[in-house]
C-alpha cells in the first residue's frame, strides 16, 4: 500500500512539474530573467575564479622562495640586457666619432664622394651641423698663490704657451681680444669681449663675431699657496668636424689639457709674467686703473 503511494505521489509530482515547465517556458519575462540569472552566475563564476587564482599566485610568492629569487633574477636580466644595449649603443658612437674625427674621416673628405658618405654618417649618428652649443666644464688645483695664478691669466697674449690650437691673442684695449686658433683642422678668427673681470675672483667673456664663443674663469685659494681655478667654456659648433669632435668628448679633453699646461706653466716659474688689477663691470673698465707687463 505504501508503495503504491509513493508511486502515485513521484507521478502527480512529474505532472505537476511539467505543467509548470510548460507554462513557464511559455512565459517570456520570466525566460529573459531567467537567462539574465544564469549569465550572472557564470560571470560571478568566473571572477571567483580569477581571486582564487591571483590569492593563490600571492601565497605561492609568498612561500615560494625559490620562485622569488627566478622572477628577481628575471627582472634583473631584462634590466641588465638593456643596460648592455645602451651602453653598446653610445660606446659604438663614441668610437665611429672618434674614427671619423681621425684619419679617415679627414681622408673621406678629400673628394665629393667622400663628404657626402661623411655627412650621411654624422647624420645616420645623429650629430649632424645641427648640434646644439657645447658646454664644457674643468677644474684644476695649482701649487701657487690666488693673486699669481690671477695675474698670469690676465696676460691674454700668453695663451699660446699653454693653449692647443691658439696661434696669437692680440690685446686690441682692456676690455677686447682678437683670437686666431685652428679648429677641427681649420684657421679661425674672432673677437671677443671681456664682460667681467674682477682680481683674484674672475674673468668673464663673449665673442663679438666669428666664433660663438663664451667662457668664465674663476679662483679660488685654497690656502696660502694653493688655488682652485674652474673654467667653464660654451661654444656652438659649426660643420660636420666641429660637431663630431664635440660629440666624440675631444673639446673636453682638449680644455682640462690647457689647464694641465697653465698650471705647469705657472708651478714652473712661481710667479707670473705680468699683472693687470683693474676690474671690468657690464663690459666697462674702471677709469682709475690701466694695464700693465712687468
Amino acid at each position: 500500500m505504501f508503495t503504491q503511494s509513493r508511486t502515485k505521489a513521484v507521478k502527480q509530482n512529474a505532472a505537476a512539474a511539467a505543467d509548470l515547465a510548460a507554462q513557464l517556458a511559455a512565459d517570456k519575462k520570466f525566460r529573459k530573467q531567467l537567462i539574465a540569472a544564469t549569465e550572472h552566475g557564470v560571470r560571478a563564476k568566473q571572477r571567483a575564479w580569477k581571486q582564487v587564482g591571483l590569492i593563490t599566485l600571492a601565497a605561492r610568492l609568498a612561500a615560494d622562495q625559490q620562485l622569488r629569487r627566478e622572477l628577481t633574477q628575471m627582472l634583473r636580466g631584462y634590466q641588465a640586457a638593456w643596460q648592455r644595449v645602451e651602453r653598446k649603443r653610445a660606446h659604438r658612437l663614441r668610437n665611429t666619432l672618434l674614427v671619423l674625427a681621425g684619419a679617415g674621416g679627414a681622408a673621406a673628405a678629400v673628394t665629393p664622394q667622400g663628404r657626402n658618405w661623411l655627412s650621411g654618417q654624422v647624420e645616420h649618428l645623429g650629430v649632424g651641423q645641427r648640434v646644439g652649443p657645447r658646454t664644457v666644464d674643468a677644474a684644476m688645483e695649482v701649487e701657487v698663490p690666488v693673486s699669481t695664478a690671477y695675474n698670469q691669466w690676465t696676460q691674454f697674449e700668453d695663451f699660446p704657451e699653454f693653449m692647443e690650437g691658439v696661434e696669437q691673442i692680440r690685446q686690441l684695449d682692456d676690455t677686447r681680444l682678437h683670437w686666431v686658433a685652428s679648429i677641427a683642422g681649420k684657421r679661425a678668427e674672432w673677437d671677443a669681449k671681456i664682460l667681467e673681470q674682477h682680481p683674484d675672483q674672475q674673468i668673464s667673456w663673449i665673442s663679438e663675431d666669428g666664433k660663438k664663443t663664451r667662457g668664465t674663469v674663476s679662483f679660488e685659494p685654497l690656502d696660502p699657496e694653493r688655488t682652485l681655478i674652474r673654467l667653464s667654456m660654451s661654444y656652438q659648433a659649426e660643420g660636420i668636424r666641429e660637431a663630431i669632435g664635440s660629440a666624440a668628448g675631444l673639446d673636453s679633453r682638449r680644455v682640462h689639457g690647457d689647464l694641465e699646461r697653465f698650471k705647469q706653466l705657472v708651478e714652473s716659474r712661481r710667479s707670473e709674467t705680468g699683472a693687470w688689477r683693474g676690474d671690468i663691470s657690464g663690459g666697462t673698465t674702471d677709469a682709475s686703473t690701466t694695464r700693465t707687463r712687468s
